[in-house]
């Protein structure tokens, strides 16, 4: 049945089709929501199988990406799959906003993720207003708009390297794709196509919050003007002004008994636990898995560890026995319910933004292992800028070590730096409550959003 109220401006939001790119964006969504916006949120029809966005203001549509049974990993390759999905997805975008065109209720704007450029060019074709939201930091985004326009030379060949905003960058502080060159070059030309038609769209947004990426904000807004639109962490854990928030809506990977978990953690003093998770995609050599397995038992701290079903045959043998009294596996977990455990003493993770930025906003020091991506660079910005956790280091075969491993997890949850790290671990968090409450940075920005889409809504 027809929603008959008639909206502020009507959103139609499009995010990249994995679970990291899904939930900020749906966080987004669903404080545009509660400005008075009507939000609609497209999703493949393969992600939409698992998909369950509960009570919640936001509505769902599905577009095809051409893979509808298996999604990506029906695809040949990377390639294959971005391609497919600008003819699947563009067609049925298309369709979505024509559907609508006669309703109460036509859409405004499309909110894209720039990885999907090309629905840029969908929104300037029906005269909609187009806004970017990048996902990943503002510390990344920004090297990746140097290296697409040339203002960063590729290959580097000198270091180190100076970016205006950002403290000096040797090789293995930059996003993997370009410290590794010719690693992944279909991903590589994704991030960089983020910027291919980006100056033609009328916003573009960031998930981060300004005090976190000042500097950073600045240098990049003199090339490109953007708005800090994050954290994009649920409502509940920050200021709880937006309702029916209290978690991630997507988990490609069952959760059979979140309790289960929480459970077992509230039997645990408080900050004595190491939770240890590398997020939906990363994959651990055989070596590294034994490492990482053997470096927490030698640590001696209860540790939670989330260990993927693809993963469970690279852990040692025998390795589980010997950890009953001091380590619980599980498949999947409860994140942020997870992270604001009192229980909690340290995240041992890849470093991903929404993984970082979780930690941050909920007061949890870090140990990271980046293994690609933009999280090498998240690394550097946890470790030397925001100063709220240790990146751990490879040896000369690209393995961390279990005396490694066992002597960051040592210094955070009970080193003197490891102290200096929750200091400023609470300080970020304050920040971050004030950015996306009334008057905020964030929240400031969002109402310039919506102001500015209400008024299109009235011109045209």
């Amino acid at each position: 049945m027809e929603d008959k109220k008639v909206y502020r401006a009507h959103v139609l939001v499009l995010p990249y089709p994995s679970q990291g790119h899904i939930n900020p964006m749906l966080q987004f969504s669903k404080r545009l929501a509660s400005k008075g916006l009507k939000l609609t949120f497209a999703i493949t029809l393969f992600i939409s199988k698992s998909f369950n966005v509960g009570r919640s203001a936001v509505e769902i549509e599905t577009i095809s990406d051409g893979y509808d049974e298996g999604g990506f990993a029906e695809a040949e390759n990377i390639h294959a799959y971005l391609k497919r999905m600008e003819a699947c997805g563009s067609k049925t975008l298309t369709e979505i906003i024509t559907k609508h065109r006669s309703s109460s209720n036509p859409i405004d704007c499309i909110l894209y993720d720039p990885f999907l450029y090309w629905a840029l060019d969908v929104a300037n074709k029906f005269g909609l207003v187009g806004a970017a939201f990048f996902t990943q930091p503002c510390a990344v985004n920004y090297v990746y708009y140097l290296v697409h326009h040339g203002l960063l030379k590729l290959p580097i060949v000198e270091t180190p390297v100076s970016i205006p905003g950002l403290p000096l960058l040797e090789i293995q502080d930059m996003p993997s794709f370009i410290y590794v060159q010719g690693q992944y070059p279909a991903y590589f030309d994704m991030v960089l196509n983020q910027f291919s038609n980006a100056d033609k769209a009328h916003f573009l947004l960031v998930n981060t919050f300004y005090d976190l990426e000042q500097e950073v904000v600045d240098s990049m807004s003199k090339f490109c003007p953007l708005l800090t639109i994050g954290p994009t962490v649920p409502s509940f854990y920050l200021d709880n002004r937006v309702q029916n928030d209290k978690d991630n809506d997507l988990n490609l990977y069952k959760l059979l008994d979140p309790s289960i978990c929480t459970n077992w953690l509230n039997t645990k003093p408080e900050r004595s636990v190491v939770y240890v998770s590398f997020g939906s995609m990363a994959c651990l050599r055989n070596e590294q898995m034994e490492e990482l397995a053997w470096g927490l038992k030698q640590s001696n701290f209860y540790f939670l560890w989330v260990v993927r079903a693809s993963e469970e045959p690279k852990l040692p043998k025998q390795f589980i026995r010997e950890i009953a009294d001091k380590g619980f596996l599980m498949n999947w977990s409860p994140q942020l319910e997870v992270l604001s455990n009192k229980a909690l003493g340290c995240f041992f993770s890849h470093g991903g933004w929404n993984s970082s930025i979780e930690a941050l906003c909920l007061e949890v020091p870090m140990v990271v292992m980046p293994q690609w991506t933009d999280q090498p660079m998240n690394a550097k910005c946890v470790e030397d800028i925001w100063k709220v956790g240790i990146r751990v280091r490879v040896d000369e075969d690209g393995i961390v070590r279990r005396e490694e491993i066992e002597n960051c997890v040592r210094e955070v949850m009970e080193g003197e730096k490891g102290r200096e790290m929750r200091r400023n671990s609470k300080k970020w968090r304050e920040l971050a409550i004030k950015a996306v409450s009334e008057g905020g940075t964030t929240d400031k920005n969002i109402d310039e959003f919506v102001s500015k889409l209400t008024n299109f809504r009235q011109e045209v």
